[in-house]
């Protein structure tokens, strides 16, 4: 079995185009690279250790089958991947209604930017975590918790306002305006 490789000398590109041509080994050496990155994207979501085995299992068989459609052009392959990872994650809230309550009294309602998974926990376009938390540090505190809570924790719009006792128009325009804040400063 191969040792795991630095991030920088992964070849993940190079892996999706394997599986494209259906290497199975190929698979098995993102799997082993990324699967313990993206059951964790996929627990942070839905809280289950189960259905997000099963998410992660669903978001392979989905690299598998769609490694042939895979553009290299319009982004990263390990990027390409935590997207599908997590568009199954939410698209499962979305059906089966989120059935963790959100407590108010949750350890996690106040997120210290200290406490920000590291860069590989977020993927490659977050690659410099230390500039991701300069520049969400330079958001406004209510406004950094909308971010996080949408894109660490997976809650909808309607939950963030409800959970900051906030308008849904303005919990929306914060988080359009501090993803353009964020773009601009890791720009």
């Amino acid at each position: 079995m191969p040792l795991s490789l630095p991030e920088s000398l992964f070849d993940y590109n190079g892996c999706i185009a394997a599986c494209a041509r259906g290497e199975r080994e190929a698979l098995e050496a993102l799997y082993r690279e990324e699967g313990a990155r993206l059951l964790g994207v996929a627990k942070r979501l839905v809280r289950d250790t189960a259905l997000a085995e099963d998410i992660v299992h669903d978001a392979f068989l989905r690299i598998w089958q769609g490694a042939s459609s895979f553009d290299p052009q319009r982004g990263n392959a390990r990027g390409w991947m935590f997207s599908i990872t997590r568009h199954l994650a939410l698209n499962f809230l979305r059906r089966h209604g989120r059935e963790v309550a959100i407590d108010e009294q949750d350890p996690r309602s106040q997120v210290p930017l200290d406490a920000l998974p590291d860069s590989e926990a977020l993927g490659p376009a977050l690659a410099d975590a230390g500039r991701l938390q300069h520049c969400l540090g330079q958001l406004p505190p209510q406004r950094r918790e909308c971010l996080l809570r949408a894109y660490l924790d997976g809650y909808s719009h309607m939950e963030i306002a409800t959970r900051l006792a906030t308008p849904l128009g303005t919990v929306k325009a914060w988080i359009k305006r501090s993803l353009a804040a964020l773009r601009e400063c890791l720009g």
